[in-house]
């Protein structure tokens, strides 16, 4: 009996990433931002997939009319459907806290199920994407609540449309630099060490509350801008950059 292979889907707001599920193990992951999609046509996502799959399994946060054209290409790329993940009260040892499961996004809800896949004990899960999701789960799977706070690109967005005098900056800084070096002698390095700091600072306060309750926490990051929070949290967090991937291969190991 040959091996399913099952091409799974991270839709976000800026970023598409897959990765191919085969024998346990995500393999064959990469990346396309969603400009270059609308820029470039679907073509330049497709000449990048693997082919030969069984099925395909998306977690989609971009939208209905996104997902009914990216169901439409990878229907004729792969010859198979594409299922989408949905949100649940209770489902694949997590317990949703929203009163209305479907209102929370589907990224994460399967980061949850990801993380929880992984660590048995309690968790704060930090998406530090377009927006930053701070989620905190029990030791038990139960959701506690969570947090939703603009993410880095999206502050300097803010003070650029809002303000008279400051402009975007060029790019992110790869590391934007420990003890006095946050604070910047210069606007642009001003604006990026203060949504970094903003983000750290969000997430070093929900451990702390957490802590002072009484959960032994493992903080876990994952998103486009993990890596540049990570470096200001040092040994203090957990890298994962394949969270919500690796969530959706416990769903269908789940299923299978």
């Amino acid at each position: 009996m040959s091996e399913v292979r099952t091409l799974l889907f991270d839709v976000g707001n800026t970023r598409l990433k897959w990765g191919l599920l085969e024998r346990g193990r995500i393999n064959r992951t990469g990346s396309i931002t969603r400009s270059k999609i609308h820029d470039s046509g679907f073509a330049s996502l497709v000449t990048r997939l693997p082919r030969r799959v069984d099925r395909v399994f998306a977690s989609n946060v971009a939208g209905a009319s996104f997902a009914t054209r990216l169901s439409g290409v990878i229907g004729i790329h792969c010859g198979c459907d594409i299922h989408f993940a949905h949100c649940e009260k209770q489902a694949y040892g997590v317990t949703n806290s929203y009163r209305q499961p479907r209102r929370m996004g589907v990224d994460r809800w399967v980061a949850l199920i990801g993380a929880r896949s992984e660590f048995r004990g309690a968790i704060c899960i930090v998406d530090a994407g377009t927006a930053v999701t701070i989620d905190a789960l029990d030791r038990n799977g139960i959701h506690q609540g969570g947090q939703i706070l603009p993410g880095l690109a999206l502050m300097g967005r803010a003070l650029r449309l809002d303000t008279s005098d400051i402009s975007a900056a060029k790019r992110l800084p790869g590391d934007p630099g420990h003890g006095m070096a946050v604070f910047a002698n210069n606007t642009d390095g001003a604006v990026q060490s203060g949504a970094v700091n903003a983000v750290c600072g969000a997430i070093e306060r929900a451990a702390k509350v957490l802590r002072a309750e009484g959960y032994r926490i493992k903080i876990v990051l994952t998103g486009g801008d993990a890596s540049r929070i990570l470096k200001q949290l040092g040994d203090k967090a957990l890298h994962r950059p394949n969270l919500v991937l690796q969530g959706l291969a416990f769903m269908v190991h789940s299923e299978s």
